[in-house]
């Protein structure tokens, strides 16, 4: 395999509502600064414009970047929305995200125009993984408030009644969204010795659930009575905005803790942060945000709550493998083949040959 997995491509297949022939140098256009080696291989596998500044753009230079290019690589930082869509060249063929989820693309405009969208599943699993279970330790053992107080000269040594956490051993975690992230989570979590519970739309054939030694609930409610560590692996999606929200965060014990690793929207930020400051929930454990990059202001000031920077994907092997992937769907389109990462929007389906 070379170093970007180029050579595994699917094979030439056609794809319903595109218009097919070979690209031999596409303009290509990327919204945010990418790890070195990645654009580096972008600049010698297309005609690439790269930005210098890593930062989000506004929607009148998103529309501006789509109007000139073939393909469209942006992030999760971009909201690419109809208008957006509409502003998109002639020649626009494909909007290769870099990253997993694509809520923030909307795909319905993109297929009403012939334009196929990828994303770059998989390779961010094990890392949101770890992450997640950094916060479901980190959290009930208080581990980054200590860290606060020691740098603040708070620590006097060791006493039988300073810091007191609880042991995450015997606790029982209550998995939102069993899809990759959260069977990963799952693993994790049985080998630090906690109890799996899991709601998910559909259930998990019974030879992964006993793999996984978890318990299913199909109903959400009953389960956040029983748990005592929420972990939210589910994407964002209508369904699931403020899926947790004030009346189900009464449902959840005092002691208990929440951890979020997924989208910020399928929690009610505020109704979090009261219920924390009342004391109603033992603590959280934050990668994103509602409203990001902001946070609300109330969760930055209780000492319960860690807050990390969106850092889920953050390591240098899940940012080169996402590369990877952006370019293999690329080199899917300038070759004719079928793209092995294609989304489509709800109530669609690929056609036979693809």
């Amino acid at each position: 395999m070379t170093a970007f997995g180029l050579e595994n491509l699917p094979k030439k297949a056609s794809i319903r509502n595109m218009s097919f022939h070979k690209l031999t140098n596409p303009r290509v256009s990327v919204t945010r600064r990418l790890p070195k080696n990645v654009e580096d291989r972008m600049r010698d596998l297309f005609n690439a414009t790269l930005r210098d500044e890593d930062t989000a753009l506004t929607q009148d230079e998103l529309k501006a970047a789509i109007a000139t290019c073939e393909v469209f690589v942006p992030t999760v930082t971009d909201d690419i929305n109809a208008s957006v869509i509409a502003a998109a060249s002639p020649d626009l063929k494909l909007i290769a995200n870099f990253g997993a989820g694509t809520d923030h693309i909307d795909v319905k405009a993109a297929h009403e125009r012939g334009i196929t969208v990828t994303n770059t599943p998989g390779v961010l699993t094990e890392d949101t993984a770890d992450l997640t279970m950094a916060l479901i330790l980190a959290v009930p053992r208080r581990l980054v408030e200590g860290d606060r107080r020691t740098r603040a000269g708070n620590f006097q040594g060791w006493s039988p009644t300073f810091m007191l956490g609880h042991r995450v051993r015997g606790k029982k975690l209550g998995i939102i969204g069993m899809g990759r992230i959260g069977q990963a989570v799952a693993r994790r979590a049985s080998a630090f010795g906690l109890d799996v519970h899991y709601h998910n739309r559909r259930r998990l054939p019974a030879g992964i659930e006993d793999t996984l030694d978890a318990t299913y609930w199909p109903e959400l409610d009953p389960m956040l009575t029983a748990i005592d560590i929420l972990s939210i692996n589910c994407p964002s999606t209508p369904s699931t905005h403020h899926l947790i929200n004030s009346e189900r965060l009464k449902l959840l014990s005092p002691e208990s803790y929440i951890v979020n690793t997924s989208r910020g929207e399928v929690i009610d930020e505020a109704a979090l942060a009261k219920a924390l400051s009342k004391g109603e929930l033992g603590g959280a454990g934050l990668d994103v945000y509602e409203n990001e990059p902001e946070v609300h202001v109330e969760l930055m000031s209780l000492p319960n709550v860690i807050l990390a920077p969106h850092i889920g994907s953050a390591t240098h092997e899940s940012r080169r493998e996402m590369g990877e992937k952006v370019m293999i769907n690329i080199r899917a389109l300038m070759d004719g083949h079928a793209f092995p990462d294609r989304v489509l929007p709800p109530g669609a389906s690929f056609s036979k040959a693809s």
